[in-house]
């Protein structure tokens, strides 16, 4: 199978929705000639026009306003926000629109949008640029949460959530866009509220998202150099979530181990570890374990910022005091 970069599997999806179906169409800074702000519209407007690649002011209120009113007249919008970060500037948009809409309306009213945006650390972007924000609008009803960490994955799961009749929040991990992975060439979806298990295991469950995902993977490899199996589960949508696919790792493994690049208060991991004390607390050997960022805003210096986002050790470290808990 042909690889590409994520960024690149990020296009095609686009792409090929528009093709698909002339009511999607583009709106964000930067989007169009310039192509993003990393690189994930080159060459959509040359091939859709103006009218459907949409360059828009410096205004996240503006663009998801925007977006709200072209999926409310029957459109399909993919609105970028080129920071999650900036997602703060549009909350009010986001929670209390966007989310609401069709909920009062009594669904008389689609809201068919998609809001794309760039999150995690690692390029010394700072505090502002940075930050990992996705519990957030799990946390809204309403709103739909995808979190990709392959370019498979990535363009499978965009091209369900252009089709879906909801508004999703598309998060894509800023590291990840140089990142080759396989992705078939002939068209294909991936369902929304679908887990998959990347590396079968037997010792103890890792449940990562986004580029924690990579990590663990690298992590696995080595305790399995110790004896040590690991499984590890990746969610792909927060929300809808495929609870009941983790949950038979967790009662096959009999130990479960959280990682996410957001900091542990509150993070989504919080909620994964309830359900998993609520569902399969019998089957649990030991206590769960979170592995996350450092309680404090990510730093611009390059080793502060490492220093801070959990790394291939850091899931190391859980794992083996995971396995030494009884």
């Amino acid at each position: 199978m042909r690889e590409i970069l994520f960024r690149e599997a990020i296009v095609e999806a686009m792409a090929e929705e528009m093709a698909r179906d002339e009511t999607v169409f583009l709106l964000g800074e930067d989007i169009a000639e310039f192509g993003g702000s990393y690189k994930t519209t080159v060459g959509l407007l040359e091939k859709f026009g103006r009218e459907r690649v949409r360059n828009t002011p410096i205004s996240e209120q503006g663009i998801v306003g925007a977006a709200l009113g072209a999926a409310l007249m029957g459109l399909r919008p993919v609105a970028e926000l080129m920071y999650i970060d900036f997602s703060a500037v549009a909350m009010d948009q986001i929670v209390n629109q966007v989310a609401k809409v069709r909920y009062m309306f009594g669904g008389k009213a689609k809201t068919a949008l998609v809001i794309r945006t760039q999150g995690g650390a690692g390029r010394s972007s700072a505090a502002q640029h940075a930050q990992s924000l996705e519990a957030w609008f799990v946390h809204v009803p309403g709103l739909k949460v995808v979190m990709p960490s392959t370019p498979r994955d990535a363009k499978g799961l965009l091209k369900s959530a252009i089709r879906d009749d909801d508004p999703v929040f598309f998060i894509e991990h800023k590291l990840l866009y140089l990142q080759k992975g396989p992705v078939p060439e002939e068209d294909y979806t991936i369902p929304l509220g679908v887990a998959e298990v990347k590396r079968e295991g037997r010792d103890l469950t890792i449940v990562a998202t986004s580029s924690m995902v990579g990590k663990s993977l690298q992590a696995a490899a080595e305790l399995e150099k110790e004896g040590v199996s690991c499984e590890v589960v990746d969610p792909r949508t927060l929300f809808p979530l495929d609870k009941e696919t983790i949950l038979a790792s967790v009662r096959k493994t009999g130990r479960l181990l959280i990682t996410h690049e957001a900091v542990q208060r509150c993070g989504w991991g919080a909620e994964m570890a309830a359900i998993a004390a609520r569902e399969a607390f019998d089957h649990l050997d030991a206590p769960i374990v979170r592995v996350c960022a450092k309680e404090t805003p990510v730093p611009f210096a390059p080793k502060l910022e490492s220093h801070v986002i959990p790394n291939k050790d850091d899931v190391i470290a859980g794992a083996r005091a995971l396995l030494e808990t009884a």
